[in-house]
C-alpha cells in the first residue's frame, strides 16, 4: 500500500499562531492551540475588564454570556436553551455525575477507551454515593455494529443510571457510534452522558441529532476558542435537575445561567470564543478539517513505516475524518501512564517534538494530531529521529 499522500498546505495559517518555530508541535489535541486574532480578542476584553471591574461584572454580562452561548450552541446544532458555557468537558461531567443523585445500588457504565480524568470523576461520585463504577471493555478493532451490540448486552435497566461513552475517544482516537447507542440505551431507559470533547470544530456534528441526555465538548482544542471553554447540552426533562458544583447569584435564575454565573471567574475565554469560530470560518470550515485529517493519516504512515509497523498494524478506527491518529510503540514501551509520561518529555526534550504517549491495555501508543500550522516535513523529521531514541531504552 501506497503512502497517503499530504495535503496542500493551507497560505499563511501558521502564521495565524504564535508558536514556538523551533518546537514541532505535534498534539493539538491535548490542549490545542489559540490563534493570535483570538488571543488579541480576549486581551482586548481583559482590557475592558480591568479598566472598571464593577461596570464589566454588573451591567449586561449575564446577556453577553448568553449571547456568546448561542452562537456556540448554533455553530454546534444544539438547543441555546439546552446548553451551558463550563470551563472544560471533565467540568460538565462532574456537574452531571452530581446531579444525577446516585445511591447504593445504582451503576455507572463507561468504556475502556474513557478520558483518565472521566474515569477519576466517576470513581469519586460512586465512592461517595455507594453506587458502583463497571467499565466495559470494547476491543479497538470492534466493527461499529459489535460496539452496539456489546453496549446492549451490558445495560442493566433499573440499575445502570448512567451510560458515559466517548463520541471521539482520546487514547485511542476511536470515533463511537454514539447516536445509534444512545437509541439503544433509551431503549432500555438508561440515560447517556456523551463525552465529546475533541468532537467541536473537528468534525461536522448536530447535538441535536445525537440525542443523548448530556453532551460535553470543548471548544478550546478544535475550534480555537481559549482555553477554558466548553459546552454542556442538556435534554429537556434534566434541565431542573442539573446543580452547579459551586452556588452563586444566578442560582434562582435557573439552567443554564446557574450553571455559568460563578461570581468573580475570568469569562473573557467565554466572550472571546465567536472570534475562533470566525478564525475557522475565515479558513473555511471544510478546508481545515480535509487539511487536518489528511495530514494526520499521512503521518501515521510515515512514523508507522519508520517504526517498521505494517500498514494492516496501523489502527483506523476513527475514519477519514479524524485528525487524530495512533500508532502502536515497540512492545514494552510505555505500558503504564507513568512510563507514557516519561517518554513523552524525553521525545520533547531530545527532539524538539510535542507528541501524545499514551498506554491503553498494556500497550504504547504514540498519537499524532494535523493541524493547519503543521507540515508533512514536520512528521517526517519525527520519522527519521525517533527509532534511535526509542532503541535506547
Amino acid at each position: 500500500m501506497s503512502v497517503p499522500q499530504p495535503p496542500e498546505p493551507i497560505p499563511g495559517a501558521r502564521l495565524l499562531f504564535s508558536l514556538d518555530p523551533a518546537v514541532n508541535h505535534l498534539n493539538h489535541g491535548s490542549f490545542g492551540a489559540v490563534p493570535i486574532g483570538v488571543q488579541r480578542a480576549q486581551q482586548r476584553l481583559r482590557d475592558e475588564m480591568e479598566a472598571n471591574p464593577l461596570r464589566f461584572f454588573t451591567q449586561g454580562l449575564t446577556d453577553r454570556i448568553a449571547h456568546t452561548r448561542r452562537h456556540l450552541a448554533t455553530f454546534l446544532g444544539a438547543d441555546p436553551d439546552g446548553t451551558a458555557l463550563v470551563g472544560n468537558t471533565t467540568t460538565g461531567v462532574a456537574v452531571v455525575l452530581q446531579s444525577l443523585g446516585l445511591r447504593p445500588g445504582d451503576e455507572v457504565l463507561s468504556t475502556d477507551h474513557g478520558y483518565g480524568a472521566v474515569s477519576l470523576a466517576i470513581g469519586r461520585e460512586c465512592r461517595r454515593t455507594g453506587a458502583e463504577s463497571r467499565v466495559l471493555p470494547v476491543p479497538l478493532a470492534a466493527t461499529d455494529e459489535e460496539v452496539i451490540q456489546t453496549v446492549r448486552a451490558a445495560l442493566r435497566p433499573g440499575r445502570t443510571r448512567l451510560l458515559v461513552v466517548d463520541q471521539l475517544t482520546s487514547a485511542t482516537a476511536r470515533l463511537f457510534p454514539v447516536a445509534a447507542i444512545v437509541g439503544v440505551a433509551h431503549e432500555q431507559g438508561v440515560p447517556v452522558l456523551v463525552d465529546a470533547a475533541h468532537v467541536p470544530g473537528m468534525l461536522p456534528t448536530s447535538v441535536a441529532s445525537v440525542g443523548a441526555d448530556f453532551w460535553v465538548g470543548n471548544l478550546h482544542k478544535w475550534a480555537y476558542a481559549p482555553r477554558g471553554t466548553a459546552v454542556l447540552v442538556v435534554a429537556p426533562q434534566w434541565r431542573e435537575r442539573i446543580e452547579p458544583l459551586v452556588v452563586s447569584w444566578e442560582q434562582e435564575t435557573g439552567f443554564p445561567a446557574r450553571l455559568e454565573w460563578q461570581a468573580t471567574l475570568d469569562y473573557t475565554s467565554w466572550l472571546a470564543a465567536p472570534a475562533g469560530l470566525f478564525t475557522l470560518r475565515s479558513l473555511g470550515v471544510d478546508r481545515v478539517r480535509a487539511h487536518n485529517a489528511a495530514l494526520a493519516a499521512y503521518a501515521q504512515r510515515v512514523v508507522g513505516d519508520a517504526l517498521a509497523v505494517a500498514p494492516a498494524h496501523l489502527p483506523d478506527p476513527g475514519g477519514p475524518e479524524v485528525a487524530m491518529r495512533i500508532i502502536p510503540l515497540p512492545r514494552g514501551l510505555a505500558t503504564t501512564v507513568e512510563q507514557g509520561r516519561a517518554l513523552q518529555r524525553r521525545i520533547a526534550e531530545r527532539l524538539a517534538a510535542e507528541v501524545a504517549v499514551m498506554s491503553w491495555n498494556g500497550q504504547g501508543w504514540l498519537r499524532l494530531c494535523g493541524q493547519v500550522y503543521n507540515a508533512p516535513e514536520e512528521y517526517e523529521r519525527l520519522a527519521v529521529r525517533l527509532p534511535p531514541l526509542l532503541a535506547q531504552r
